[in-house]
């Protein structure tokens, strides 16, 4: 198969497109046709090697965790899929593989895909869905009437977060740029911060921020809470509470068991996907380059099939 592949840890700069074989499938299994994949910052993290404690990688290594596509096969043991249904689904980190045409996967670990929905909107669920559903309920323990400030509510988590605290009744605060302030409204903020010209940090009274960013950001995201405020952060492994404030750090480790709900979400009319750019697999470089920039406007997707 032809997938992404990297032979040394760096920059977008040590991704090349070769040729890959798929791991010998197992009875549980189902190979995948992929269509399109997501990219996520955590694909980049692993590419520059800074992941090697958590998601240990050897050489030569294929990433991507989010896809979509049809099934090819499945292992004598699996039920519930059959050759032809469109999936959706996300690939453990350690092992990736989303990036090329074909991937073996357990079948349990795929989501039927509903005919309304395309390749494109699916491939951009899995992690940014989970991953805010995550942060801002398991993890932030948002409740109905609290306040909840979202960092770079314009990307691919962020403007999954702003629905999901939106529907769940919280008041949405919101942080982006000019240009995606009219996009993060429509989405459910009831206030948009401009961050390059407005300071986030003159808010007060927030019982929940969503850290998507870390450093700075996350340092004048403490004077921002109430008493008994807490932060969820993406970024931060070791944030320790501050301050008679709670700070945990999400750790997202599957997306199977969200799957349904964004589904239903979708098909409720409760859940848009804003997609930035679609790249082919030969510009797959570029995609992450793109990513990288910080400014992506909702997902940067790789498309696999021709």
């Amino acid at each position: 198969m032809k997938t992404v592949l990297i032979n040394a840890f760096g920059s977008p700069d040590v991704v090349t497109i070769g040729e890959a074989s798929l791991r010998n499938p197992q009875p549980h299994d189902a190979v995948v046709r992929v269509e399109v994949a997501g990219i996520n910052p955590l694909d980049l993290k692993i590419i520059a090697g800074y992941m090697q404690h958590v998601f240990p990688v050897e050489f030569p290594y294929a990433p991507g965790t989010d896809f979509s596509g049809v099934v090819e096969a499945t292992g004598a043991q699996v039920t519930g899929l059959k050759p032809g249904d469109r999936v959706v689904g996300r690939a453990a980190p350690n092992t990736g593989g989303a990036f090329g045409t074909s991937l073996v996967i357990t079948a349990a670990d795929l989501c039927l895909i509903p005919a309304e929905m395309s390749f494109e909107q699916a491939a951009a669920m899995p992690t940014a869905f989970g991953t805010a559903r995550q942060g801002l309920f398991d993890v932030g323990h948002l409740q109905r009437g609290e306040r909840a400030l979202i960092h770079a509510a314009a990307g691919g988590v962020g403007s999954m977060a702003v629905q999901q605290a939106h529907h769940a009744g919280a008041y949405v605060v919101a942080t982006a740029s000019a240009g995606n302030i009219e996009l993060v409204k429509s989405l459910g903020a009831d206030e948009v911060i401009d961050y390059r010209t407005q300071d986030f940090a003159q808010m007060r009274d927030i019982d929940l921020v969503l850290d998507t960013i870390g450093g700075e950001t996350l340092e004048k995201s403490w004077s921002v809470l109430r008493a008994g405020g807490r932060i969820a952060s993406l970024v931060e492994f070791g944030i320790q509470p501050k301050d008679g404030h709670k700070g945990e750090f999400v750790f997202f480790a599957s997306a199977t068991p969200f799957l349904p709900e964004a589904i239903r979400q979708f098909q409720d009319g409760q859940l848009q996907i804003i997609t930035d750019s679609i790249f082919p697999l030969d510009e797959a470089r570029s995609a992450l380059e793109k990513l990288a920039t910080g400014h992506a406007r909702g997902k940067v997707l790789i498309r696999l099939s021709n």
